[in-house]
């Protein structure tokens, strides 16, 4: 029993590793985006990317609820949401939400973003011995059930940690959420403990979390952001009682040295460049000058090769958030998430692999130049792997939209992407909608099936290498003209919501629920008619084979 144990724990964490330091947060502020809104987003979630409604309910005084293990996982039925851990007592009522692997929204306008982090080899977790049960999925998964405001959800997941004790279900590692709500923005960030027993009355995890400035917007790369901790602050700090006492038993940290505790320094181990890589391109985007930042901007293919001169910054020079320099919104959220690092030293697609030389002795980028090389490719050409924003093997990701001034049925936009954010859609999905159609419920990761739009976009995306540099022209031609388009009608739609609304909440409902639904169908027959036009210019009957 023992060894079948660790062999599932071995499969777990082999799949976990497909997707593991991949997950980017960003959150802009109510005084730092264009329209006064709250932004939070997630990309590139974990791989169960059906998107359901799951609707509130109401239980019996006493009613226990089960904490799952697997929720993140695709291959199960829908709703089947893995092996039970253990039961925790139920709340007398619960709130609808939208599920996924990492679930991310609720009715009430509540948002949460995850990203896994890296931590000290000391704190990770035996789980085929340990007695914690709370995955940072399942944890959302509650708090998105029982909590309308992001204070509240910090203070219930941190709880659920103290009590049940966190358990890592991504490689191992730590976790980060950043939870918000029309008015404010909280950066969440747990570690392990290690074993643990519950009976021993110690708490079952090390948490911290801080406040974003409202004025302020921030990324997660999956590596830790707090800095210092000051829980006397309790407009702007939580933390668990053992946040300091645990680095101080285990030699980490000696007050008597008169140095601040740094959470971040002292709970990861050093940095790596594919989460500085991202840190960078955030803050020198979005604040240049804010500090004198590395210089990575490239003018030459070959630029990218020596890494010898590149500057190695400290984690330290990254700020836990930065006023921008300009007012922020929905579009720039997108660009980011679509990020290849294009013109910097990181750009792949500008590898001096693809050139080749003409008659002439100039330079011709080639039209099959990618910035996600495949393995092979990468082997063949010699092309070093990079970990870009966006990411080809992508699950699914979101942009959620938070306004305070709107009932939360037409104040919550819930941008929603499957596969690689570079070349899906973002359909914007409203808080009150009752359903999800079909297609964004279906997905086998072992066949394809024509009516699942994870596998339209997907063959979308594999479409492209036929001839890469016009091919993606071509998609964001139609894809962008699209999403356009649903910008360009949503003012006409929320009037008309709340019109309906402030004569019946059902009745507005039903129409947004009407709306998305046919944005929903838009989105796929988009990416229906994108493969067609696809394989009929690309074919390899026209390439000169």
């Amino acid at each position: 029993m023992y060894m079948k144990r660790n062999l599932l724990l071995l499969f777990f964490l082999l799949l976990a590793s497909t997707y593991s330091f991949a997950c980017t947060i960003i959150a802009v502020g109510k005084k730092a985006t264009a329209d006064g809104s709250v932004i939070v987003s997630h990309s590139d979630a974990g791989p169960d990317c059906r998107l359901h409604v799951v609707k509130g309910q109401k239980y019996k005084e006493g009613s226990m609820m089960p904490v799952y293990w697997g929720m993140i996982e695709s291959g199960r039925p829908l709703g089947d949401y893995g092996d039970t851990l253990g039961f925790i007592p139920q709340a007398r009522e619960t709130y609808t939400y939208f599920h996924t692997a990492y679930p991310q929204m609720n009715v009430h306008q509540l948002s949460i973003a995850e990203s896994t982090l890296s931590q000290r080899a000391e704190l990770k977790v035996d789980r085929a011995t340990c007695k914690q049960i709370m995955t940072i999925e399942q944890a959302q998964a509650i708090a998105l059930q029982r909590c309308k405001k992001s204070k509240d959800a910090v203070k219930l997941i941190g709880q659920l940690m103290d009590m049940y004790g966190f358990l890592p279900s991504c490689v191992g590692e730590s976790e980060s959420l950043v939870i918000a709500d029309p008015n404010e923005i909280w950066v969440f960030e747990v570690f392990s403990v290690g074993q643990w027993d519950p009976k021993s009355g110690k708490a079952g995890a090390i948490w911290a979390a801080k406040r974003v400035p409202d004025d302020h917007a921030m990324v997660i790369a999956n590596w830790s952001v707090i800095k210092e901790v000051h829980p006397e602050d309790t407009a702007n700090y939580m933390a668990s009682d053992n946040y300091m006492d645990f680095a101080i038993n285990m030699g980490w940290y000696n007050p008597k040295d008169n140095k601040p505790f740094i959470w971040q320094d002292i709970y990861s181990p050093i940095p790596r460049e594919w989460a500085t890589s991202r840190l960078w391109l955030f803050y020198s985007t979005y604040a240049p000058n804010y500090k004198q930042w590395p210089e990575r901007k490239k003018t030459s293919p070959y630029q990218g090769l020596n890494q010898y001169v590149q500057f190695v910054e400290p984690i330290s020079i990254y700020p836990f958030s930065v006023r921008p320099e300009r007012k922020m919104d929905i579009q720039d959220v997108k660009d980011f998430q679509r990020s290849t690092f294009t013109g910097t030293i990181y750009d792949k697609e500008d590898d001096p692999a693809w050139y080749k030389i003409k008659k002439d002795n100039t330079l011709e980028h080639s039209p099959m130049a990618t910035p996600f090389p495949t393995k092979e490719s990468r082997e063949l050409l010699r092309i070093t792997q990079r970990r870009n924003v966006a990411r080809a093997r992508g699950e699914y990701g979101m942009i959620a939209k938070l306004r305070s001034w709107l009932p939360d049925e037409i104040g919550g936009l819930y941008y929603f992407y499957v596969d690689n954010a570079y070349t899906s859609a973002y359909t914007p999905i409203y808080c009150g909608v009752s359903s999800i159609i079909p297609e964004y419920k279906t997905y086998d990761p072992k066949y394809f099936q024509e009516n699942s739009l994870r596998w339209n976009v997907d063959f979308v995306d594999n479409l492209m290498y036929l001839r890469w540099q016009d091919a993606s022209k071509h998609m964001k031609q139609y894809r962008d003209s699209l999403e356009v388009q649903f910008e360009d009608e949503r003012q006409a739609i929320e009037n008309k919501a709340l019109e309906l609304y402030n004569k019946s909440p059902k009745k507005a409902s039903k129409y947004l629920t009407e709306i998305t639904h046919k944005r929903m169908k838009d989105v796929m027959t988009l990416f229906k008619k994108l493969r067609l036009d696809m394989i009929s210019k690309w074919t390899n009957n026209k390439q000169g084979i």
